[in-house]
């Protein structure tokens, strides 16, 4: 009984994702986001639940939580009083929700564009650290698209996110998502 229970820990533990080998794509993932990760981030610095401590104690990186935000269910019956499921993340962090898809609308760029220049005041030297849920491609997406497209200097990218931070029991606070900007 134990070895089975043994078993299924390893096998769901934030380190199993770390040993499957997947190739670092040449382009945005476009699908199966939630799914094993690379290990690797060409321009930036993958890190672990302990170096993620260890910088987030330092105050000096700007976390930014990208998990997505859970869209309203079609056809609810009418009078339904619809609340979002809070979202529990690193304290301090700034919540970017949808930023992370392959391929994401001009008013999401700009929305991901502005988070960024919140958080750093504008300056592309100032450490960001990006982060998901482990084997979630929308971090790696968004660190990719910050490194790559918006020129971002040091960029962290935290592949096992709030999974990984949650497993060493580092502490958490509710997040309200960023609002979007006032549209023209």
């Amino acid at each position: 009984m134990f070895g089975a229970f043994l078993a299924v820990s390893l096998l769901t533990s934030p380190a199993y994702a770390q040993s499957v080998t997947v190739e670092e794509p040449d382009d945005y993932m476009q699908e199966h986001y939630r799914s094993s990760v690379p290990a690797t981030l060409k321009g930036g610095t993958v890190v672990g639940p302990e170096q993620a401590h260890e910088l987030w104690q330092s105050g000096m990186v700007a976390f930014v939580d990208v998990v997505p935000r859970p869209p309203k269910p079609a056809n609810l019956p009418k009078g339904t009083i619809w609340r979002e499921k809070s979202r529990h993340s690193i304290p301090g962090a700034i919540w970017l929700p949808n930023v992370g898809y392959g391929k994401i609308a001009p008013q999401t760029d700009a929305y991901f564009r502005q988070g960024l220049e919140k958080v750093t005041g504008g300056d592309k030297a100032h450490p960001v650290l990006l982060f998901c849920l482990a084997d979630c491609w929308m971090s790696w997406n968004a660190a990719k698209r910050a490194i790559e497209e918006y020129g971002y200097e040091t960029v962290y990218w935290f592949p096992e996110g709030t999974d990984g931070w949650t497993f060493y029991d580092y502490p958490t606070e509710v997040l309200k998502r960023e609002p979007a900007p006032a549209q023209n």
